[in-house]
């Protein structure tokens, strides 16, 4: 298509089109570009307009020193907690908040309350047993007295309580009390949960993996006061940094792992255990601490006697350890910056031969790559613990899953899993052990950010990697989803509609648009580095996060905080339009022989082809007479006036004007609908007809002054043959269809299959492997 106007009033219509654009979105606005000066809290001299911890900032510190016995002849916990509490806020308090979490699986506990079921076709008989609490769960407390052994009032609410102190503990000061409890533990694999064990019945043993054992101070804060919400079972925990030591006493023959470094090594390894553990301290790959065979006649010993495990952990914000005479151990020490701390795997027989070539090795890499993107890791050592159908994470230590086949063959999606969740809960050291976000009301804070950062790692572990979650094209199928069944990312932990895509995938997947797309690595990365900075071991809330990212980058991000975390609109752009027009040179040569082209290349006329083929002949084919001057006219062939007029319209053209003429360019006209409602930028891909592409990336600022639907000209000196919008697939864009000029169907899939029980694929045991 051509335009027959001069220059300036091609111009001048490109103006008033694009205008009355906008004016006819003026209905539909939502101010998609607005700022969230609503939505965030007010900075203050706690937490600063730029996202960092204000001059006045402040928190609380817990100090833990605790005696724990664990009863592997009754599956109990044992414990004596004496408890330090620091009061570094600006407030006298009348009364201290604990965490009560074993209550969790009490048999009043309001997690079996709210508990949903439907009764289908066909119903387990743990669902049927599970329909009333059970089990008794829940601690048992003997006793909460102050440092003199003079009981204190205390009120327990659920998973909550509550110690009324006798005077107010002042702003500045310190109080130290202490507490004597004991629960059963929980079978995990009957009962799930974070903390439990596991039986196995083959060898009568069994692998502990205790965490949440003991009442922990509820953390007091600027912006939330007391953060008490309930323990559901949704939203995990919010803690106060502190110092631990603690002496766990466990059967003389069983292993433990723990938060911290072992005290007393001399006491409970043997003078081999020993030799090997100081090899493992300068090595850069795994070295055997207990072998699978030492295991093995462990797992036949039994023993009746005890032994205590002494640990000390300084700066940490929990403690967790895991206990069991069937563990293998190995270690290996880590290049950081100046520190070499160690990376060690704890698993029993049936996690060999996966987890003695993989886990400790794993563990290692994600230390490493998690402290270029972050801080450098400040601990001295990272455990990961092998247990069934599980994934963990606790300061220094976390509790995974990937388990072989009895064979010891397994499935490639065993062993991408397995690495999955390794790098995924030792990445959780950094989100929220150190960078201390509030799981409890913000989920996304550390699974959303750990997740972003495990896509990183899995892909520096292996290029080919099949990550779950992070690149855009894998959230498209919850994105176009149902609206009534999602929230948005900024909901409270316990409320949210798909845990996994709500907290952990999204969040992701939006990181990562933001680092390859809106901003650039360069940007996004040192941005990203700053807030794990400024955060390391203080509470940051979503503000301080947002604000960081823009702060440190000089880039306005609300549009997409606003679309990404406090909505639930998806990506949908759609080309709408697309013309192409050329500068109509006047030159009657170039147009009229254009224009003779355009004519001779249309189709025949089908009704003149067929008077042809019968014969019939026309009027003026048959007599001279009616024949005039119009009869032979050639409309396309240049006159002497054409060149008249042509150079009479060159005269009057500026020496600007002629060269935009002789150009000779393509403008290409593109109308981009926007479906869905979610901003995003604008990625197309040209293709020429010498087979030659180039890409056009628009930044999301485009949609500022019209949301639903914007217009863009390119310009190009090559013929266009098709345009695709989104070609690398890196916008979540949930409709491929209309994303295409010319239009290119995108076929759906489907399958037909019969329907049978599904067995995973082990090709290793198909080919006798191990």
């Amino acid at each position: 298509m051509r335009v027959s106007c001069q220059i300036t009033a091609s111009l001048f219509f490109t103006v008033v089109f694009l205008h009355t654009t906008a004016q006819n979105e003026e209905k539909k606005w939502e101010d998609k570009f607005k700022q969230l000066n609503q939505e965030f809290a007010t900075p203050n001299s706690y937490r600063t307009a730029s996202g960092a911890p204000g001059h006045e900032y402040w928190q609380q510190q817990a100090d833990y020193s605790m005696k724990i016995r664990l009863d592997d002849e009754l599956q109990r916990i044992y414990g004596e907690e004496i408890v330090t509490y620091h009061n570094n806020s600006p407030d006298d308090l009348f009364y201290l908040w604990m965490q009560l979490d074993q209550n969790y699986l009490d048999k009043q506990s309001d997690s079996w309350k709210i508990r949903q079921m439907k009764i289908g076709e066909s119903v387990s008989a743990n669902d049927l047993t599970d329909l009333d609490p059970w089990f008794d769960g829940g601690f048992k407390l003997d006793y909460v007295q102050d440092a003199a052994g003079k009981n204190l009032s205390y009120t327990i609410n659920k998973t909550m309580m509550r110690i009324d102190l006798p005077q107010p503990l002042k702003k500045g000061g310190a109080l130290t009390f202490k507490l004597k409890w004991w629960y059963n533990i929980n079978d995990r694999i009957r009962l799930g949960g974070r903390s439990g064990y596991e039986y196995f019945e083959e060898d009568r043993n069994y692998l502990y993996t205790i965490a949440q054992f003991y009442p922990r101070m509820v953390v007091y804060t600027d912006y939330a006061g007391w953060q008490h919400k309930q323990f559901l079972g949704a939203g995990e925990f919010t803690l106060d940094f502190g110092n631990y030591d603690v002496a766990i006493t466990v059967p003389s023959d069983h292993v433990v792992a723990a938060t911290g470094e072992l005290q007393n090594m001399r006491e409970v390894l043997t003078p081999e255990e020993l030799n090997r553990f100081a090899k493992a301290r300068t090595s850069d790959t795994p070295i055997v601490i207990i072998t699978e065979d030492e295991a093995r006649e462990k797992e036949k010993t039994h023993s009746k006697s005890e032994k205590t495990w002494q640990f000390k952990a300084k700066n940490v914000r929990d403690f967790a350890f895991a206990s069991s005479r069937k563990f293998i151990w190995d270690a290996q020490s880590v290049s950081i910056g100046s520190k070499r701390p160690m990376a060690m795997s704890f698993y029993p027989k049936e996690g060999n031969p996966l987890w003695g070539q993989h886990s400790t090795r794993v563990v290692a890499h994600t230390l490493k790559t998690y402290s270029k993107y972050t801080i450098e890791y400040p601990y001295p050592v990272a455990i990961s613990v092998h247990a069934k159908w599980i994934g963990m994470e606790y300061p220094m230590i976390c509790f995974n899953g990937g388990r072989p086949e009895t064979d010891g063959t397994y499935s490639e999606s065993t062993r991408n899993g397995m690495i999955s969740v390794i790098i995924h809960e030792v990445g959780h050291n950094f989100f929220p052990m150190i960078i201390n976000s509030d799981e409890r009301q913000w989920t996304w804070m550390d699974e959303g950010l750990n997740t972003f950062v495990q896509y990183l790692t899995e892909k520096e572990w292996d290029r080919n990697f099949p990550t779950r979650r992070g690149p855009a094209r894998n959230i498209v199928d919850y994105m176009k989803g149902d609206k009534s069944k999602m929230s948005p990312v900024m909901t409270n932990s316990e409320s949210i509609y798909q845990f996994g895509n709500n907290a952990y995938g999204k969040p992701a997947t939006a990181l990562n648009i933001l680092r390859e797309t809106v901003m650039g690595r360069q940007l996004f990365d040192y941005a990203f580095r700053e807030y794990a900075r400024r955060w390391a071991f203080k509470h940051p809330t979503p503000e301080d996060f947002f604000r960081t990212m823009e702060d440190a980058s000089s880039v306005d991000l609300d549009w997409f905080w606003r679309g990404w975390f406090y909505g639930t609109d998806h990506c949908d752009m759609a080309l709408k339009d697309v013309k192409i027009f050329r500068l109509n040179s006047k030159n009657p040569v170039a147009e009229k022989s254009s224009d003779r082209k355009a004519k001779e290349s249309q189709p025949a006329d089908i009704s003149i082809e067929r008077d042809k083929a019968e014969g019939i002949i026309t009027q003026v084919e048959k007599e001279s007479a009616s024949r005039d001057f119009y009869t032979d006219y050639d409309p396309y062939k240049v006159t002497v006036a054409d060149k008249k007029d042509y150079e009479s319209y060159l005269s009057q053209l500026s020496g600007e004007e002629k060269a935009m003429l002789s150009e000779n360019k393509i403008y290409c006209q593109v109308t981009v609908e926007n479906k869905g409602g979610l901003i995003m930028p604008l990625i197309f891909e040209l293709k020429f007809a010498d087979g030659t592409t180039r890409e056009i990336r628009l930044p999301a600022e485009i949609w500022k002054m019209s949301e639903r639907e914007v217009n863009k000209v390119f310009t190009s000196e090559k013929e266009i043959v098709s345009i695709n919008l989104d070609p690398h697939l890196e916008t979540a864009d949930v409709d491929l269809g209309n994303n295409s000029w010319p239009p290119v169907t995108v076929p759906s899939r489907f399958e037909l299959y019969k329907e049978k029980k599904w067995i995973e694929e082990n090709p290793m045991q198909q080919e006798g492997q191990k």
